[in-house]
């Protein structure tokens, strides 16, 4: 099968590798889309991923796919269901998954198997993240290419509950890419007072909009603590960097209320700072979701899919091209150029 590789020096290629073996508590799954993640996968080819130094690596996390064989032992996937979070677990020859869903063909485990068979929960299989690799429903209003998007939309649920956001409470989110504009729309669907967005992007000032924002600013052409402060003198709830750039944890001080959370979502590029806390109020509270919990990702799946399938979320607003796996490496060089009408980008495998 052919798959994406990524080397030492962030170079690209499309490699053949065997496809992967599954085990009897595994399926196998045939690839129907994965999307491009500007965080994780980005870090990755630039080497700036936190802790990950082995390469070449096998790129993709956000994937879809169809199941097209079972083990022995498997009872919560069935040939023919289309599951979310396949991913390649073993080394191949010198190549390191990296998630490794830019494949045709990946695996997926049933977690119940696992436990019925005592390789449960504290095993290294349960930690891999089988507890979130969940199937869509033939009733679920989404097509596989979508469904990608579903990946993005648990894990941004996920940290917001581990943020603790309640409703009538108000937040600012500095970032109106793919990750912003989720905090953005799932802040107003839970029923959170007066949200704020901004950006450095016309555009994406208007996408935020879209999404539910109640002001959007561009931080380019007007002063963002200005702007925040007229609309609430004494700070505000949350601040949450949804890009990742350090800076804004500090820009954050002078926004947040008393008591207020200073919200980080993701791994910045550059692993320290200096923090200045001069302008903030005596009692704050900074957080970091560097990583969600798998278990805590599974658990968003029944929200996002009933707000899906309602039609209050539609996942094709956040997505803005669609390649086929063919051209993956043209979507690459598309994430590179960083055009401001580019929102997520997914991967389609024929």
């Amino acid at each position: 099968m052919k798959t994406l590789v990524v080397d030492e020096q962030g170079r690209l290629s499309v490699e053949e590798i065997p496809v992967p073996a599954y085990g009897e508590c595994q399926a196998l799954v045939k690839m129907k889309s994965c999307g491009v993640c500007n965080g994780t996968d980005m870090k990755l080819i630039h080497g700036t991923f936190k802790n990950f130094h082995t390469y070449p690596a096998i790129l993709g996390h956000e994937g879809v796919g169809e199941v097209v064989a079972v083990g022995d032992k498997v009872t919560s996937f069935r040939v023919g269901d289309i599951v979310l979070l396949p991913f390649l677990e073993e080394k191949v020859g010198d190549l390191t998954p990296g998630w490794g869903a830019y494949s045709e063909y990946a695996v997926v485990g049933d977690a119940a198997a696992y436990t019925r068979n005592g390789m449960g929960e504290g095993t290294e299989a349960w930690s891999e993240g089988y507890l979130a690799q969940t199937v869509i429903k033939p009733s679920d209003k989404v097509n596989p290419v979508e469904a990608s998007m579903i990946v993005t939309f648990r894990e941004v649920l996920s940290a917001i509950r581990r943020f603790g956001f309640k409703p009538n409470e108000n937040v600012l989110i500095f970032g109106a890419g793919p990750v912003g504009l989720c905090f953005t729309k799932f802040a107003k669907l839970l029923g959170m007072g007066t949200v704020i967005t901004t950006d450095i992007m016309d555009e994406k000032v208007e996408a935020a909009l879209r999404a539910g924002a109640d002001y959007a600013f561009n931080s380019t052409t007007c002063d963002i603590n200005a702007e925040v402060k007229k609309l609430f003198p004494d700070g505000i709830d949350y601040v949450v960097d949804a890009v990742g750039i350090n800076s804004l944890i500090n820009q954050a001080m002078g926004l947040v209320k008393y008591n207020g959370k200073i919200c980080c979502y993701g791994i910045s590029a550059k692993l320290n700072m200096e923090l200045d806390w001069s302008e903030a109020p005596y009692n704050w509270t900074l957080q970091f979701v560097q990583w969600p919990s798998k278990k805590e990702e599974g658990e968003t799946h029944s929200q996002v899919m009933a707000w899906i399938n309602q039609g209050v979320l539609k996942p094709m607003d956040f997505i803005s091209d669609v390649f086929d796996f063919e051209h993956i490496l043209d979507a690459f060089k598309l994430v590179e150029e960083r055009k401001p009408c580019t929102k997520k980008i997914v991967i389609k495998y024929s």
